[in-house]
C-alpha cells in the first residue's frame, strides 16, 4: 500500500511542482491587441471609439445579447465619461467603461471593471495612413495569482476574435460616414 501512496504522490508532487514553478515564467500581464485599416480621416472614427454612447454600435457583445442595459454618468463626453452595462447572458455579464485617457483623434484608454474579475485596460489607438487610419485596439489585465497566469495564455482566443468582428463593424461604420 505504502509503495502505491508513493507511486502516486511523487508524480502527482512533480506536476505541481511544475506547474508552480512554470507560472513564474509566464507573463504577469494578458495583452490582446487587434489593428485594421479604416478608410475615414482619425478624426471621424475617433468620434465614435471616443464617445462610449456609440459603443453598441460596433460592439461584439451587443449581438449576444440585444438586451443589454447601458447607463451613462460623468462627463456627456471626454475624459470621465463613464458606461455601465448590464446583461443576463453571461458572455456578455455587467461592468463599467471609464474614459481615464483622452487626447482626440489619436488616442483614448478606457477603465474597465468587470466586477468579480477584475479591472482591466482597453485603448484605441488611430494613426494616420494612406489609406485613411490605422486603428487599433488592445485590451490588457494584470494577472495575480497561479490560476490567473496561466489563464492569461488564453486571452488572446477568448477575446480577439470579438474584437476583430468590433473591428469590422466600427470599419462598416466609419467608413459610411
Amino acid at each position: 500500500m505504502i509503495k502505491l501512496l508513493r507511486w502516486i504522490f511523487y508524480p502527482a508532487a512533480a506536476v505541481a511542482l511544475i506547474v508552480v514553478g512554470a507560472s513564474f515564467l509566464l507573463p504577469a500581464q494578458a495583452v490582446v491587441t487587434r489593428s485594421i485599416e479604416i478608410a475615414a480621416p482619425p478624426g471621424d472614427v475617433f468620434a465614435i471609439v471616443g464617445d462610449l454612447r456609440r459603443f453598441q454600435e460596433f460592439s461584439p457583445w451587443a449581438d449576444r445579447d440585444p438586451d443589454i442595459e447601458y447607463r451613462f454618468e460623468g462627463t456627456e463626453s471626454g475624459l470621465g465619461q463613464k458606461m455601465r452595462w448590464t446583461s443576463d447572458n453571461p458572455d456578455v455579464g455587467s461592468g463599467t467603461q471609464t474614459i481615464v485617457e483622452f487626447d482626440p483623434p489619436n488616442y483614448a484608454e478606457m477603465a474597465l471593471d468587470f466586477g468579480t474579475m477584475g479591472p482591466s485596460v482597453t485603448s484605441w489607438d488611430l494613426v494616420p495612413s494612406e489609406t485613411g487610419t490605422k486603428v487599433t485596439w488592445e485590451f490588457k489585465s494584470n494577472l495575480k495569482g497561479i490560476p490567473a497566469k496561466w489563464f492569461g495564455l488564453m486571452f488572446d482566443s477568448w477575446i480577439g476574435t470579438d474584437y476583430e468582428k468590433g473591428l469590422a463593424k466600427l470599419k462598416t461604420l466609419a467608413e459610411k460616414a
